[in-house]
C-alpha cells in the first residue's frame, strides 16, 4: 500500500514557491522604480509598486544596500536568461540583439547606483562585477554571433567591448535629464549593422 503523503511537506512547498515568487515580484518592482527615480528612490514607492507592505520589503532586505545588490543579481540573472529567447522568438538575430541591449540598458541605469548603495564594500562589489561578466558576457557573444552569421551586422565586434561601451553611454543618465543614452546606443547599434546590397 502506497504511503501518504505528507500534507505537511506540501504545505511548505507550496509557501516557499509563494515566497520565492513574491521576492521575484519585489525585485521586479524594485528594478523598475530604480530605472525611473534611481536606488535613492522611497522604500514606499517601491512597496507600493509591488503590491506589499513597507516592512515586508525591510524583513527581506533590512538595508537599502542588501536590496540594490538583489535588484543588480536578479537582473543580471533576467539579462542572461532573456538572449537567448530573444534569440528563439524573435523575427531575426539583430532584433534579438536590440531587444537585449535594450534590456541591458535598463540594468546599467540601475547598476550605476550600486557603488554608492555598497559604499565602503569594494571587495562585494568586484565580486558582483565579475558575476556580471560571466553571465552577461557570453550572451551577448551568442547574440553577436547569430547576428553575423545572418550577415545583418559585420563581424569583428567583440562582446566585452559592445557592452563597456554601451555602459560608457549610460554613464551620467541620472545627472542630466537633456542627456538621453538610449539615442546614442541606437546610433551604435546602427552602425554595426551591414550595409544592405543595391
Amino acid at each position: 500500500m502506497p504511503a501518504a503523503s505528507d500534507p505537511g511537506k506540501t504545505t511548505s512547498r507550496g509557501k516557499r514557491a509563494d515566497a520565492a515568487r513574491n521576492e521575484r515580484a519585489l525585485l521586479a518592482a524594485a528594478a523598475e522604480v530604480f530605472v525611473s527615480s534611481g536606488v535613492d528612490a522611497p522604500i514606499r514607492t517601491i512597496a507600493a509598486r509591488a503590491g506589499v507592505g513597507v516592512g515586508t520589503i525591510y524583513r527581506h532586505f533590512p538595508a537599502r544596500a542588501d536590496l540594490v545588490v538583489a535588484v543588480y543579481r536578479h537582473q543580471v540573472e533576467a539579462c542572461a536568461e532573456t538572449g537567448p529567447r530573444l534569440l528563439a522568438d524573435a523575427t531575426t538575430p539583430l532584433a534579438a540583439l536590440r531587444g537585449w541591449v535594450d534590456l541591458f540598458v535598463d540594468f546599467l541605469v540601475t547598476k550605476h547606483g550600486l557603488a554608492t548603495a555598497m559604499q565602503s564594500d569594494s571587495s562585494g562589489f568586484d565580486a558582483l562585477h565579475a558575476y556580471f561578466l560571466d553571465r552577461l558576457v557570453p550572451v551577448c557573444e551568442q547574440l553577436l554571433d547569430a547576428a553575423v552569421a545572418a550577415e545583418e551586422i559585420e563581424p569583428g565586434v567583440q562582446p566585452y567591448e559592445l557592452m563597456r561601451g554601451i555602459g560608457n553611454l549610460c554613464i551620467g543618465r541620472d545627472s542630466d535629464p537633456r542627456y538621453d543614452p538610449r539615442r546614442l546606443v541606437e546610433l551604435l547599434l546602427r552602425g554595426l549593422e551591414r550595409p544592405q546590397a543595391a
